[in-house]
């Protein structure tokens, strides 16, 4: 099959949505489908093979200038101002210009291609997309889930920009429904999803996310795991995350055990001056944190590897990399039973061959748990070869590239049927077909954007109902009420 997936910012090696995305495209390449990805900055790193077209945005959010406010040279048109227009109404534009960008790039390649991979976008301009050619999107697990436990840890006017930024929500609850094929990485997800964004369940597939068994192996790191060492993977500065209640539980560990060696690795990017470096210095525990990033996957497989121990303290997750990333490398693993977490480490009735669960928030309880396997070398060491054991027999990219690609085959199928005019995609030109040796690179075009894609992002904005009644694709099932 012939496949663009959309990827509205694939940071290679921070958040999950990046790394899926890179994974996946390679293991469908390598399976024998051609693969293109359309990306917002920051763009993903794609193996060879893989084709990328750069879809640039005006890059509001980026490091170390966010929030920067554009040149007017810059501005190329009517989208670029519906960005801006966002950004200093604290919103977050990101998904909905990027959609109306991909839309637009996708009537340049009518007929280019057999299916449409969305990965968690969820913009009014897949709505266009979707009239023209089989749509599929990934949601990983609703934001309304993130946007819970940020206004729960807000006050005054940070609930107020919190409320605005999240505004979002509300262009993709309803692009969702009117989506035919939704995948997501879990059963846990996909409940919530069909809970939150009213999606009919009977359109959500469940395909889990893989990983590299052969990166991320005990091997990874050659000689034994460092005395003391826990290592999280996590948005350090994002309550979601719960690495709070990991450092109040490693405070109180230290307190028990003064001379027992203690280190945590956090493999993140906090806020300088923000609320996790803060609360490290009010627990005295900046002697015992390390901050590592911008690791490439073999250097984070020989930490995760090097660890006595991983942990993950969520308070929600719609699926885990990190944990399954662990487990890859038999390395123990402490976690919360929150989200799809307790799915992904297989905890059935009050246990997990390769984790200690522990209720989500619950310092005591993660402070016990990690105390259990810090001080047991052999419940590390089964629960290291649990864990190992349980990734190689049900997390692989391969399998995981299959299972996508069947419901590509459905996503296709449904499609012809209820368009039967539609035909089979054309021929690609040569001009048009990357190069299956080396990543086709691409700059998306600026200019001359059509009128009618630009101005739907600020109907869409303005007018929301308006804006989904105009756009809902041909034969698309109306949203759920």
């Amino acid at each position: 099959m012939r496949v663009a997936v959309l990827s509205y910012r694939s940071k290679p090696h921070v958040g999950g949505q990046g790394v899926y995305v890179r994974h996946l495209t390679r293991a469908l390449a390598q399976a024998g489908h051609e693969v293109t990805v359309f990306s917002g900055q920051p763009y993903p790193d794609l193996d060879e093979g893989v084709g990328l077209v750069k879809v640039p945005s005006l890059d509001l959010y980026r490091e170390p200038d966010p929030f920067r406010m554009p040149r007017p040279r810059e501005f190329r048109d009517l989208v670029d101002v519906l960005e801006v227009g966002g950004m200093l109404t604290a919103a977050f534009p990101e998904p909905l210009t990027f959609s109306l960008r991909a839309a637009r790039e996708m009537r340049r390649r009518a007929g280019r291609f057999d299916v449409v991979h969305d990965n968690q976008c969820l913009g009014y301009g897949l709505l266009d997309i979707a009239r023209h050619t089989p749509l599929v999107t990934t949601i990983h697990h609703p934001i309304t889930r993130d946007r819970v436990t940020d206004l729960e840890s807000a006050t005054g006017w940070r609930r107020l920009t919190l409320r605005r930024w999240y505004s979002f929500l509300t262009m993709q609850k309803r692009v969702a429904r009117a989506q035919r094929r939704i995948l997501t990485v879990s059963s846990s997800s996909a409940r919530d999803i069909a809970e939150d964004f009213g999606v009919d369940p009977a359109r959500i597939d469940v395909v889990p996310l893989g990983v590299e068994t052969d990166v991320f192996s005990p091997e990874a790191h050659a000689g034994p795991r460092v005395p003391g060492r826990v290592v999280t993977m996590a948005s350090a500065d994002v309550p979601l995350k719960g690495v709070d209640v990991l450092l109040r539980a490693l405070a109180r560990r230290r307190a028990a055990h003064p001379d027992a060696p203690l280190e945590l690795v956090l493999v993140s990017r906090p806020t300088p001056g923000g609320r996790t470096e803060k609360l490290v210095q009010r627990l005295g525990l900046a002697d015992v944190v390390t901050v590592r990033n911008g690791l490439t996957d073999a250097e984070l497989a020989a930490l995760v590897a090097s660890a006595e121990v991983a942990c993950v303290p969520s308070r929600y997750e719609g699926f885990s990399l990190p944990t399954v990333e662990a487990m890859a490398c038999g390395t123990p693993l402490v976690v919360s039973d929150a989200g799809a977490i307790g799915e992904v480490v297989g905890h059935v009735e009050g246990s997990a061959p390769g984790a200690l669960v522990v209720p989500p928030g619950d310092v005591d309880a993660l402070a016990a748990a990690l105390d259990r396997v810090l001080d047991d070398p052999e419940l590390a060491a089964r629960l290291g070869r649990g864990g190992r054991l349980r990734a190689l027999t049900e997390y692989s990219w391969p399998t995981v590239a299959a299972r996508t690609a069947a419901v590509y085959d459905e996503a296709i199928g449904a499609f012809r049927s209820a368009r039967p005019d539609a035909g089979p995609p054309r021929t690609p030109s040569s001009s048009e077909t990357p190069d299956r040796q080396t990543p086709a690179v691409e700059t998306s075009g600026a200019l001359a954007a059509p009128r009618r894609v630009g101005l739907l992002g600020a109907v869409a904005t303005l007018a929301t109902p308006l804006a989904l009644r105009l756009t809902r694709p041909q034969g698309a099932p109306r949203a759920h009420r």
